[in-house]
C-alpha cells in the first residue's frame, strides 16, 4: 500500500507545473513523458495470449565465429551469444536483468522490472530503487540490495570491460538502505542517470565470488532472467531453455513476452556458410546486411512456395552508425586537411548504383535521419550552446553550414573531388614525387584498411583505387575475428570499417565513443581517437539536459562540431530491416513497436504458430 500510494502521489506530481517529472514511482522518463500508467496490464506491442512453446533457432549478426566464456562484461575473449542483447533496448537480455526495463514504443523511459518502485531526488543527484519481493535468481535465492551493490562494484572494477565502466562512470556509489532498498548517488545531476542506473545488469553476489572479475569465465551465471543455459558446444552452439520458475512471468512488463521454450544460437565461420546454413534449414531467422545477397540469393522456389519468407520490417528508431574510422592517433591523420582529402576520394554514388542496387542513403550526420542532425548554419538556440566554447572551436563551425559529404552527382565528379583532395594534401605538406605521395621528410603516405570481412572488399577496393590516384599507397588486410578485434581494441590500425549501434536517445554512450578519456583507453568505442575539449564539454551538456528541446539543441551542436572535425568517412544507411525467416512456423503481434532492433523483437515477442507443429 505504501508503494501504491507513493506511485499515485508521484504520478499526480507529474501533471503539476513546476514539479520535477522524475518522481514517478512505477516508471521513470528522462523528460517526464511516461506512456503507460501505474498498474498497466501489458505493453501494447506484446500479445498476452501468445502461446508458449517450441524452439527458436538463431544465429548472430556479429562477426564472432566462436565463443569461450559466459561473462559478457569483460574485455578479453568472446562471450556466448544471447547472454546480453546486441542493442540497448534491454530486450533480448534473456539471462541478465536490470532494475528497470525499456519499452520498445517510447524512448528514454524505464518501467519497473527487478524494482517495483523508483524515486528520484528533486535535485536529481540520486535515485533510489525498491526491489520487488518476488524477484529471485535462477538458483532460487532472492535478489537483494547487496546483489545490486556487488554488481556495480564488479562492473566498475578494473577487470571489467572499459565500455561498461564508462557507461557507469557518472555513478559515484551505490548505498544499501535496507535489504531491498538501494540508492545510486551521482557525481552530478543528469536527467538520464536514473535510466543508466536502472539499466545496469544485476547478478548474484555469489557469481564469481572470491575471483577477479576477469577470471570469471566459464562460471555458470547466477542471473534472474527468463532463460538459463541448457546445452553448450563451446565455440559453436548454445541453447537456452525457459526457466519454469521464472519470477516475472506474470509481471506486466513481461506479459506476452519470451514465448519460446528454447532459444538456440549457432555460429558459422563466415557469412557465406551462414547463408548456406539458413537456406538448408539449420536455423529460423536471419537479417541480411549485404544488398547484393538480398537481391540475388534470397529468391527461388523456397521463397515462391512460402517455405522461406523474405520481408522488409520498417526501422522506426535509430539505425546503426557505420563509417571508415580514421585512426586520428596516427600522425598522418592529425591534419584536418588530410582527413578531408581522404573523404573526397570516396565515390559513394558509384558504389550505390553499381554495388548496392540503389538501396542506401548516404550518411552526413553522426545521428543520421533523426531530430539530432545538424543542418545549415546554427540557429539562435544552437549558437547559445556553442558561443561559450568559441575559443575551442574552429571558426567554420559558426560561419559554414554543417558539412555534407562530397558527391559525384553531376555537375560534380570524382575527378573534381580528387583535384580538391590533391590541393588539400599539398597544403598539409604532402606532394607527389618519385612515384608516391610524400611529406617533407620523403616519407611515403601509406594506409592499411583493416577488416574481418573479405566481402567488404567490394566497396573498399574502389576507395583504395581512388586514393592510389592521389599517390597514397594502400593495402587491404583481412584477418579472423579474434585477431582483428585485438587490433581494434588496441587501436592498431589506420582505417577500419566499423558499425556502432544507434541510440534513440544518445547519452550514456557518448563519452565512450567521442570523449578524450576514451581516446586514450584501450577497448572503448572511440575508434577514431577523437580528443577535443569542445566535444567533451558538449557531451557533458547533452547529459545534463533536463528538457527535450534543450537536449535536441545540444545534440545538434555536438553533431555539428564532430562533423567539422572530419574525423571519419561516414557510410550509408537503410530504413528497414532486411529479414528472412522460416515460413509457416511463426506468428507475431499485430502491433509493432517503433523503437526496436529486429533480432531482439523476434526473441522477445514472436511465438511458434501452434498450427505449425513441433520443430
Amino acid at each position: 500500500m505504501k508503494h501504491l500510494l507513493r506511485s499515485l502521489l508521484c504520478c499526480l506530481a507529474l501533471a503539476l507545473p513546476g514539479m520535477p517529472a522524475a518522481l514517478a514511482a512505477h516508471a521513470y522518463a528522462q523528460f517526464g513523458d511516461i506512456k503507460y500508467p501505474a498498474g498497466f496490464d501489458h505493453f501494447e506491442w506484446a500479445n498476452p495470449a501468445a502461446p508458449k512453446g517450441g524452439t527458436l533457432r538463431m544465429t548472430t549478426n556479429s562477426t564472432d565465429t566462436s565463443f569461450e566464456k559466459y561473462n559478457p562484461f569483460t574485455l578479453k575473449g568472446s562471450a556466448a551469444p544471447g547472454l546480453i542483447s546486441a542493442d540497448s533496448s534491454i530486450y533480448g537480455n534473456i539471462m541478465f536483468e536490470s532494475l528497470l526495463t525499456s519499452s520498445m514504443d517510447e524512448p528514454a523511459t524505464g518501467y519497473g522490472l527487478l524494482a517495483d518502485d523508483v524515486t528520484v531526488a528533486p535535485d536529481k543527484l540520486s535515485a533510489s530503487f525498491h526491489i520487488n519481493p518476488k524477484a529471485h535468481f535462477q538458483d532460487g535465492s532472492p535478489v537483494l540490495a547487496r546483489d545490486v551493490k556487488y554488481s556495480f562494484e564488479r562492473l566498475t572494477s578494473a577487470e571489467a570491460w572499459p565500455l561498461v565502466r564508462s557507461q557507469l562512470s557518472d555513478i559515484k556509489q551505490v548505498v544499501i538502505l535496507d535489504e531491498r532498498r538501494v540508492r545510486f548517488d551521482f557525481h552530478s545531476a543528469g536527467a538520464d542517470l536514473p535510466l543508466v542506473a536502472g539499466s545496469m545488469q544485476i547478478f548474484s553476489h555469489k557469481w564469481g565470488a572470491g575471483k577477479r572479475f576477469d577470471e570469471v569465465i566459464t562460471d555458470m551465471p547466477i542471473a534472474s532472467g527468463p532463460y538459463k543455459i541448457a546445452r553448450v558446444d563451446f565455440g559453436r552452439e548454445i541453447t537456452y531453455e525457459r526457466d519454469r520458475n521464472y519470477w516475472a512471468r506474470d509481471l506486466n512488463v513481461r506479459r506476452g513476452l519470451y514465448n519460446f521454450d528454447r532459444i538456440n544460437y549457432r555460429l558459422y565461420k563466415d557469412t557465406t556458410a551462414q547463408t548456406e546454413a539458413f537456406m538448408a534449414g539449420e536455423f529460423d531467422f536471419i537479417q541480411v546486411f549485404i544488398s547484393r545477397e538480398w537481391n540475388r540469393r534470397y529468391k527461388g522456389p523456397k521463397f515462391d512456395s512460402g517455405a522461406i519468407v523474405k520481408k522488409l520490417f520498417p526501422m522506426g528508431g535509430a539505425g546503426n552508425f557505420q563509417a571508415f574510422m580514421l585512426n586520428n592517433r596516427r600522425d598522418k591523420f592529425k591534419d584536418i586537411r588530410v582527413r578531408r582529402a581522404i573523404g573526397l576520394a570516396m565515390d559513394y554514388e558509384w558504389m550505390n548504383r553499381q554495388l548496392f542496387f540503389n538501396a542506401y542513403t548516404r550518411m552526413n550526420s553522426y545521428f543520421a535521419a533523426s531530430d539530432y542532425e545538424a543542418k545549415g548554419l546554427p540557429d539562435a538556440a544552437e549558437l547559445a550552446v556553442l558561443e561559450p566554447l568559441r575559443s575551442k572551436l574552429r571558426p567554420e563551425v559558426f560561419t559554414t553550414p554543417a558539412p555534407l559529404q562530397p558527391t559525384t552527382t553531376p555537375p560534380g565528379s570524382l575527378r573534381d573531388n580528387l583535384r580538391q583532395a590533391r590541393a588539400l594534401l599539398a597544403e598539409a605538406g604532402w606532394t607527389y614525387r618519385d612515384g608516391a605521395l610524400r611529406n617533407a621528410k620523403g616519407e611515403v603516405f601509406r594506409v592499411e584498411f583493416l577488416d574481418e570481412a573479405l566481402s567488404h572488399g567490394r566497396y573498399i577496393t574502389p576507395f583504395m583505387q581512388a586514393l592510389n590516384k592521389l599517390g597514397i599507397e594502400t593495402t587491404f588486410k583481412v584477418g579472423d575475428f579474434a585477431s582483428v578485434k585485438r587490433r581494434y581494441d588496441a587501436y592498431d590500425f589506420d582505417i577500419a570499417t566499423l558499425s556502432l549501434e544507434g541510440f534513440n536517445t544518445p547519452g550514456k554512450e557518448l563519452p565512450d565513443r567521442y570523449g578524450s578519456k576514451a581516446a586514450a583507453t584501450e577497448g572503448t568505442y572511440n575508434y577514431a581517437g577523437i580528443s577535443d575539449p569542445a566535444v567533451d564539454a558538449l557531451i557533458e551538456l547533452v547529459q545534463k539536459a533536463h528538457a527535450r528541446d534543450e537536449y535536441v539543441t545540444r545534440l545538434r551542436a555536438l553533431d555539428r562540431v564532430l562533423r567539422h572535425g572530419y574525423y571519419i568517412v561516414p557510410h550509408w544507411f537503410v530504413s528497414n530491416f532486411r529479414s528472412a525467416y522460416r515460413g509457416g512456423k511463426f506468428a507475431y503481434p499485430a502491433v509493432s513497436p517503433r523503437y526496436y532492433m529486429v533480432d531482439s523483437w523476434v526473441i522477445t515477442t514472436w511465438w511458434q504458430d501452434p498450427k505449425a507443429g513441433a520443430h
